[in-house]
């Protein structure tokens, strides 16, 4: 069943891909929004890291998309991991931009060099996550792109599951800096991973 449902997912990507070359503007509409999650995910971890909150990260998402929109004849892709890889790197050129408005001072390619260092390390991250709450390994997996997989997983918990679980495991903080963020104990924190991890599994799954 999730081999059958993840099929029909990725089969609805390519659908959507070539109305959307063909001028179904709805259809570039949906398929875009569809990576939000994804999209936000990836630039809170960024604006976190290298810009310390200075930028909204829903503010980059949001410019990212109207770029993909106003650009996608552009994209010459036909798959999930294709359009994914495309919209990855308008969001680093916005965030590089960006960076450049607060550090003034940095080189462009030396910014660029971190910047991608830093996708790497985050797409790592979140690749570990999903790895780590499978039950089975599962074919239906090379079917999606896993990081949106684990993106729309996690904007579907509660805030503060969200929260312990970006803290810890993407951001990759310790348990002590981690209750602090969320003014709480380092008990309480790994009580409320544990539980968080238990909720996403399940919804991890559910959309391989």
């Amino acid at each position: 069943m999730l081999a059958e449902h993840s099929e029909s997912v990725a089969g609805g990507v390519s659908v959507r891909i070539e109305q959307a070359r063909g001028g179904d503007v709805e259809a570039l509409a949906r398929l875009l929004e569809s990576y939000r999650n994804f999209l936000s995910l990836l630039a809170r971890t960024w604006t976190d890291r290298a810009l310390q909150g200075k930028v909204d990260a829903s503010d980059l998402v949001q410019e990212t998309l109207l770029k993909a929109h106003g650009n996608f004849d552009q994209f010459r892709g036909a798959t999930e991991p294709e359009i994914v890889a495309w919209l990855r790197q308008i969001l680093v050129r916005n965030l590089t931009d960006m960076t450049r408005r607060y550090r003034r001072d940095a080189r462009q390619v030396s910014r660029e060099r971190s910047l991608d260092a830093m996708l790497d390390r985050s797409s790592q991250a979140m690749s570990r996550m999903l790895a780590g709450n499978l039950t089975s390994p599962s074919q239906s997996v090379s079917r999606r792109e896993m990081r949106v997989v684990l993106a729309d997983a996690m904007a579907a918990l509660p805030e503060d599951y969200r929260e312990v679980l970006f803290l810890r495991n993407l951001q990759e903080l310790d348990w002590e800096e981690v209750a602090r963020r969320m003014n709480r104990t380092p008990g309480a924190v790994r009580m409320l991973w544990t539980r968080a991890l238990k909720e996403l599994r399940p919804l991890i799954e559910s959309r391989l």
